[in-house]
């Protein structure tokens, strides 16, 4: 991860406990901001150890390309069913 990259991630953690501080003040110390507050802990302490030990980089996986053809679809294979051919938002109802 970049230096960027982490400097982004910590100023959404900030702006986010920024917004359950706002939600602590209106609700109090309901159940669901304990719960909020206790999951944004953690996600301080995952950054914080990210930050200090940063796992290793994945290789990109260039695996076999599959080409995909620009014909349509054989309609046969959405006859009887309900499902669409989503190639571009789907064709329902106009079949």
């Amino acid at each position: 991860m970049s230096t960027t990259e982490l400097q982004e991630l910590q100023r959404t953690v900030t702006r986010l406990r920024q917004c359950v501080g706002s939600l602590r003040s209106r609700y109090g110390d309901a159940a669901a901001v304990r719960r909020l507050t206790n999951d944004l802990d953690r996600l301080d302490i995952d950054v914080h150890d990210f930050a200090e030990c940063p796992p290793s980089e994945v290789p990109g996986r260039c695996g076999e390309r599959i080409p995909i053809p620009d014909t349509p679809y054989d309609e046969s294979l959405f006859r009887g069913t309900d499902t669409d051919d989503e190639g571009l938002g789907g064709l329902r109802g106009s079949r």
